[in-house]
């Protein structure tokens, strides 16, 4: 079966927008003449927004001696890039907190994997290149993404398992669909008028070596998923081959090494934010 980008696109558009202030707020971050007043008064134009903003500066993860009560003193409080990747994950996760038969992932299984990239790839946009943590950290929340819109089409799929057992799952989706999960990301992203770097990072994940002025971010996102794969937070039928871009490996001087210090950082990270946008149990 070979859909059109249009087909797919369409999938895509029936999935809930960007919450209007949330965009704006994160447009807003991206510049750094924005103050801070500013950017509160975005935020409390969205009940649901200005609420969680406060739940996050009171959390005990802040330990503050004093309650903060205004949007604006949270703003501060949190700081741009907190409040980047916080409300970005919070958008987020209503909308890949959902389940996904074609993928055999259950509720809440989407999400918490995208937590665990999203924050392997921060570790990993440390260590090469800070200045992009927070970017890395966006581009693994939606590395998987497009995985909504193909997998309706996946559900009634029956696999030849001997025929499909050496094949990666990127491999089976062009394979039955004609495109895979990555492009749609990064039209899901375009959509969102999101960087372009962010959005090669997304369609480049499975192939960083491939991902041009991309690459730092996409082979973050590329290793992460693998690690968090590794780990069993949020597999499914897609789990069942992921190899490695070795030419990245290379590029990056990636040793066995360098995955363990994500394994053992991942599932707490998994842990925390989960407990702090308080989505699920």
């Amino acid at each position: 079966m070979n859909l059109t980008i249009n087909t797919l696109l369409d999938r895509i558009g029936e999935l809930p927008p960007m919450q209007e202030a949330a965009q704006k707020a994160l447009i807003m971050i991206r510049h750094p003449d924005t103050n801070m007043r500013a950017l509160a008064e975005v935020l409390s134009t969205d009940q649901i927004l200005a609420s969680l903003v406060l739940r996050w500066a009171n959390s005990a993860y802040y330990g503050l001696s004093a309650p903060v009560k205004t949007v604006q003193q949270a703003v501060v409080v949190l700081g741009k890039n907190t409040i980047q990747s916080l409300l970005f994950a919070a958008t987020l996760a209503n909308l890949l907190n959902r389940p996904a038969p074609g993928y055999a992932l259950d509720r809440g299984a989407l999400w918490k994997h995208s937590i665990g990239v999203a924050a392997g790839a921060r570790l990993i946009a440390a260590r090469y290149n800070p200045a992009l943590m927070e970017e890395a950290y966006h581009a693994g929340l939606l590395c998987d993404v497009g995985k909504l819109a193909l997998e309706f089409y996946l559900r009634d799929v029956q696999f030849d398992r001997e025929k499909i057992k050496n094949m990666s799952f990127i491999e089976i989706e062009t394979g039955l669909l004609g495109m895979d999960h990555a492009v749609i990301g990064k039209e899901l992203a375009h959509r969102w008028n999101l960087p372009v770097s962010l959005q090669n990072a997304i369609a480049f994940h499975h192939r960083p070596s491939q991902a041009g002025d991309a690459f730092i971010l996409a082979s973050a996102v590329h290793l992460a998923d693998a690690a968090t794969m590794l780990l069993g937070i949020g597999i499914g039928s897609d789990g069942l081959q992921y190899p490695l871009d070795e030419a990245a490996l290379v590029r990056l001087n990636w040793s066995e090494d360098s995955f363990t210090e994500l394994f053992e950082k991942i599932p707490a990270a998994v842990s925390a934010a989960v407990d702090l946008i308080g989505m699920m149990k």
